[in-house]
């Protein structure tokens, strides 16, 4: 690793950004540093398009949508499944304004965790990074180990529909999982650079999946039966709305694998939460409309699967709709590995975890994190496990996805916004004036309040088997990094240094030729 001081030193960076900033020609420099403050060593693989159609797939909003349903249906039948959608999606676009403001002055893979340390000023950003990466990497864990459940889910649905008699053990689904995560394990470490085209197709199964519709009560038919206030299950209803389109920084960890990033970034962030909002709510729209049996949807095994075959009334049909949920769900399972892989090797390559000399590598031969997106794997297999032991422990992990990833997002905006929004450069993408400073504040509004809302029990009375575990996994995740933090963690940290206001030259250039360190 190199210090900030040899980085200041090296005459690597332009203020303007000139014509040749598309330039195709590889450039061979040994020590070329990126708006990260490292030299760069990934490849830069990706444009606008292909990083757009990343975070579409690896979103996967409508497919997450269809996949809570049944829970969503029960916090105020479908009218409060839309309207909670919506609410929950104007919070997240104003989340997603912040944190691509960050990106543009800061683009790098490390995202909230690089952020997070530079907002709350020097004192005590480095602590605060610490946390926030962790709670960020450990907020995409769970939801990877969530989309490969998923697959291993949908193809025992596949599997029911042409077999009634069927009946569905873990260990089905814990064998597709297990499948699943570690295809897609070894594709993203020895076909990088296919994984821009899989993005680029990932797109037509997102804006393409419709369903017919037939007239019935969607929009004012208010249902809800959990023991709490009207209103109360509407806000609590938003966390389904929440978990599909809640993934605003998910881009921003292939920051360092496109170029002029303090501008695609931004843009790839506003294309796939406008593109995954849309595509979410017709869909939701569609699958609504087609719900005429809502006893024979709660009863059933394969909630998805019941809904298709009442809008379709036959087999074959249900079969090509779970298809279409399948293929987005396969090709979000390569996008979840990316991100995990990639937000462990950030962390690693400023001593935050355990073997970061081993975890911190770059495979020159494939111009990516080889050894943390393996490490990732093996951890999702240990989740994995969890699933094959206890299914409602494994929701319980699950569901801690939104609690952590909005902690991360909390870490980095609440300080600029206490801070007077002094502490970091902007770039291009900047909310002048009072607008930054309204936006901040409603998104921290948001996040702090839900934060605790989403930790209620989902119905009332509760019991220790309905009980919501997400704190407890919060809180135990928060314990488990604390004490790391002491133990080893903070003697080899250092912590990112940039604070953006620069357009490095390693962030205009379209590859990198790989330069190996000596031992």
């Amino acid at each position: 690793m190199h210090s900030l001081e040899k980085n200041r030193n090296e005459k690597t960076s332009v203020d303007q950004v000139g014509d040749h900033t598309n330039s195709p020609h590889d450039i061979a420099v040994a020590e070329l540093i990126n708006a990260s403050g490292h030299i760069q060593e990934v490849d830069r693989n990706f444009g606008l398009v292909s990083l757009t159609g990343y975070g579409l797939v690896s979103g996967n909003v409508w497919p997450g949508l269809g996949g809570t349903i049944l829970v969503a249906i029960f916090n105020g039948g479908p009218p409060g499944t839309i309207y909670e959608f919506v609410a929950a999606s104007i919070f997240y676009f104003m989340i997603t304004a912040c944190i691509a403001e960050f990106a543009s002055a800061i683009p790098s893979t490390a995202g909230v965790y690089h952020w997070a340390s530079v907002t709350p000023g020097k004192r005590y950003g480095r602590v605060i990074g610490y946390y926030a990466g962790y709670w960020n990497y450990l907020g995409w864990m769970l939801a990877s180990a969530s989309v490969c459940a998923v697959v291993g889910n949908v193809c025992v649905q596949m599997y029911g529909v042409t077999h009634p008699e069927y009946t569905s053990k873990p260990w089905h689904v814990f064998l597709g999982y297990i499948i699943m995560l570690w295809r897609s394990c070894l594709f993203v470490c020895y076909a990088n650079k296919l994984i821009p085209h899989l993005s680029t197709i990932g797109i037509f199964f997102i804006i393409a999946v419709q369903d017919t519709a037939s007239d019935a009560f969607v929009w004012k038919d208010w249902v809800a039966d959990l023991g709490y206030p009207d209103g109360f299950v509407f806000l609590a209803g938003m966390l389904n709305g929440a978990y599909a389109i809640g993934t605003p920084d998910l881009v921003c960890h292939l920051a360092e694998e496109i170029p002029r990033p303090h501008v695609n970034v931004p843009k790839a962030m506003g294309l796939q939460m406008g593109i995954g909002f849309l595509s979410g709510f017709a869909y939701l729209i569609a699958i609504l409309y087609t719900i005429n049996d809502f006893d024979a949807l709660s009863s059933s095994t394969f909630p998805v699967a019941e809904i298709y075959a009442q809008a379709t009334g036959s087999r074959a049909g249900t079969i090509g709709l779970l298809f279409l949920i399948l293929v987005v769900f396969v090709l979000g399972s390569v996008g979840g590995n990316i991100t995990v892989g990639r937000g462990l090797w950030t962390l690693a390559r400023d001593g935050a975890t355990p073997f970061s000399g081993f975890l911190s590598r770059v495979s020159p031969a494939r111009g990516m994190p080889l050894n943390a997106t393996v490490a990732s794997a093996v951890l999702n297999t240990l989740l994995a496990c969890v699933y094959l032991g206890s299914t409602p422990a494994f929701s319980a992990l699950a569901s801690a996805f939104v609690l952590l990833t909005t902690a991360s997002y909390t870490a980095a905006i609440l300080p600029n916004l206490l801070t007077g929004r002094k502490n970091i450069r902007f770039g291009p993408f900047h909310m002048k004036g009072w607008l930054g400073f309204a936006v901040n504040g409603i998104a921290c509004t948001y996040m702090i309040v839900f934060f605790v809302i989403f930790c209620f029990p989902y119905y009332l009375p509760t019991n220790a088997k309905t009980m919501n575990y997400s704190s407890v996994i919060f809180g135990g995740s928060t314990i488990i990094i604390t004490a790391w933090y002491f133990l080893g963690g903070k003697k080899g940290y250092t912590g990112p240094q940039t604070i953006g206001g620069k357009v490095y030259e390693a962030d205009l250039i379209k590859k990198v030729a790989m330069v190996v360190p000596k031992v």
